[in-house]
C-alpha cells in the first residue's frame, strides 16, 4: 500500500536536486547579499554627504553625462538592466554580463550622491543577475539550469536589499510574466532569498523598521477578526492605489519616449532632466522629493517614515515624488522605481487615510506595498512583502489592497520586458489572433492594444 503512493526513487531524486541547487545558489546568493550589504552601507554614506552639503544637488546635471558615457564606453547590453534579465530568462541568447553589477552600483550611488529621485531594488536585482551572469559564464553552467539560477540571482538581489527574502523568492518568479509564475524555479529562488539575506544580514546592515498599530474590529461592522467598514475602504483605496501605479509607469515610459525622440544627444538628457530637478526643489521650497525618500534629519520634511504618522505628508506629496522619479530615470540616471513607489503609495495612503478616516500608519503601510504591486503586476508578492514589514495580524488587508491595485493598474508596467501569459481581465478580444499570448508590455504598448 505504501509503495503505490510513496515512491522512494523520487523522494530522493527530489533531495539530491535540493542539495544541487543548494551548491550552485549559495555562492551567487551569498555574493549577491554581500554586494546589497555593500550598496546600503554606500547609500547610507552618499545620502549623509547630500544633506551635509546641499550644493551637491547643483552638480546633478554633471552628473547624468557622466553615467550616459560610463555606460556608451563600458555597458554594452547592461544598459537595459532589468529588462536584459527578463529577456534572457524567456529566450536565453548572449547572456547577463557580469560588469552590470558594478555599473549598476557606482551609476545609482552617483544619482543619490547628487539628488536624483531613484530606488535601489533595480541595482539589487541587477547586481544579482549580473553576479549570476558572471557565475554562469564561469563554470559553463549549462542551458537547463540558466533560467533558473538567474532568477535566483534576481531573488536574492531583492530579498536582501529589503530585508525580504520570501518576498524576494516570488517576486522573481511572479515578475517575468502576468499571469503565469515559474514554480519549477520557486525552491532554489526561496533558497536564494533566504542566503542573501542572510549573508547581507551578516555584515551588520540593519533595514527600516516600519510600525503599524493592532487594528481594533467595530463592533458594529465586524466580521470575524475584520473590520468590514474598514474592508470596503481599503478597496476603494487599492483601487486609487492601481491607478497611481498605472500613472507611474505609463508617464515614465511617455516621457522616456520623448526623450529620446526629441534630444539627440544621449548626454544632454540628463542634463536637462537634472535642471528640471533642481527647478522643481527650489519651486516647491523642499528637498523632500530628492533621493532615497525613506527618512530624513531635516524637521517637517515628507519621507516614507513620516507617511505612517497623522498628518505626516502634504495632500500632493505623492504626486510630486511621482514626477521628480520619472523625470530622474527617463532622462538617463540609474536607479531603481521600487522606493520611490513605496513613498508615493505611503504619501498616498497618508492622505487618502484623512479623507476616508481610516488609521494612517495603516493606510500607509497599505499603499507602499500596493502601488508597487500594481506598477510592478506582482501581487502575491507585494502581498507577503507586507506580511514581512508589517506583521501577519494585517495579512488581509495587505492582500486586498495589493489585489485590488494590481487589477486597477491594467496592463501597465515599470519593467516592459515583463509578458502577459495571462490577461488579468478575460474576454472575447484576448481570444483573438491580434492578442498574442506572451507579448511583452514595450511591445503591447507599440501595438496599441488594450484588454478591457
Amino acid at each position: 500500500m505504501i509503495k503505490r503512493f510513496l515512491n522512494p526513487r523520487e523522494q530522493l531524486e527530489s533531495l539530491r536536486r535540493v542539495g544541487a541547487w543548494l551548491v550552485l545558489v549559495t555562492p551567487v546568493a551569498s555574493l549577491t547579499g554581500s554586494a546589497s550589504a555593500l550598496f546600503l552601507w554606500a547609500l547610507d554614506q552618499v545620502t549623509t554627504l547630500r544633506y551635509v552639503h546641499p550644493w551637491l544637488l547643483f552638480l546633478l546635471p554633471l552628473a547624468g553625462p557622466v553615467i550616459i558615457w560610463v555606460y556608451g564606453a563600458h555597458g554594452g547590453s547592461s544598459e537595459r538592466g532589468t529588462n536584459l534579465i527578463l529577456d534572457e530568462i524567456h529566450v536565453p541568447a548572449a547572456g547577463v554580463p557580469l560588469r552590470m553589477a558594478p555599473l549598476v552600483l557606482v551609476t545609482t550611488l552617483l544619482t543619490h550622491l547628487f539628488g536624483g529621485s531613484a530606488g535601489r531594488e533595480g541595482t539589487a536585482v541587477q547586481m544579482g543577475g549580473g553576479l549570476a551572469g558572471g557565475f554562469i559564464d564561469w563554470f559553463r553552467i549549462n542551458e537547463k539550469h540558466r533560467q533558473t539560477l538567474l532568477l535566483a540571482g534576481v531573488a536574492a538581489g531583492f530579498g536582501s536589499v529589503f530585508g525580504t527574502p520570501l518576498a524576494g523568492a516570488v517576486f522573481a518568479v511572479e515578475v517575468i510574466a502576468i499571469g503565469r509564475m515559474r514554480y519549477e524555479a520557486l525552491v532554489p529562488c526561496l533558497l536564494a532569498g533566504l542566503i542573501g539575506d542572510m549573508a547581507c544580514s551578516a555584515w551588520g546592515i540593519h533595514h527600516t523598521t516600519y510600525q503599524i498599530a493592532l487594528v481594533a474590529t467595530s463592533a458594529r461592522f465586524g466580521f470575524g477578526h475584520l473590520d468590514l467598514l474598514l474592508l470596503a475602504k481599503v478597496v476603494l483605496a487599492g483601487m486609487l492605489f492601481g491607478l497611481a501605479a498605472w500613472l507611474f509607469s505609463e508617464l515614465l515610459h511617455a516621457l522616456q519616449k520623448q526623450f529620446l525622440r526629441h534630444i539627440r544627444r544621449p548626454w544632454l538628457r540628463p542634463v536637462i532632466g537634472g535642471v528640471f530637478i533642481i527647478a522643481f526643489a527650489y519651486l516647491l521650497g523642499t528637498r523632500s522629493y530628492l533621493g532615497l525618500g525613506v527618512s530624513s534629519p531635516i524637521p517637517g520634511e515628507v519621507s516614507i517614515l513620516s507617511c505612517f504618522q497623522e498628518n505626516g505628508a502634504t495632500p500632493w506629496s505623492w504626486l510630486w515624488k511621482l514626477l521628480f522619479t520619472v523625470i530622474t530615470l527617463s532622462s538617463g540616471f540609474k536607479g531603481g522605481e521600487v522606493t520611490p513607489l513605496f513613498f508615493i503609495g505611503a504619501a498616498l495612503g497618508n492622505t487618502l487615510s484623512e479623507l476616508l478616516g481610516a488609521p494612517p500608519d495603516l493606510f500607509a503601510g497599505l499603499g507602499l506595498v500596493a502601488v508597487f504591486a500594481g506598477a510592478s503586476n506582482t501581487p502575491l508578492a507585494c502581498t507577503l512583502m507586507g506580511i514581512e514589514l508589517f506583521g501577519a495580524e494585517h495579512a488581509p488587508y495587505l492582500a486586498v489592497a495589493c489585489f485590488v491595485a494590481y487589477l486597477f493598474s491594467g496592463h501597465a508596467g515599470i519593467y516592459g520586458s515583463q509578458r502577459v501569459a495571462i490577461p488579468k481581465v478575460l474576454n472575447d478580444d484576448c481570444l483573438k489572433q491580434d492578442h498574442p499570448a506572451d507579448i511583452t508590455l514595450t511591445d503591447r504598448r507599440r501595438r496599441g492594444e488594450g484588454v478591457e
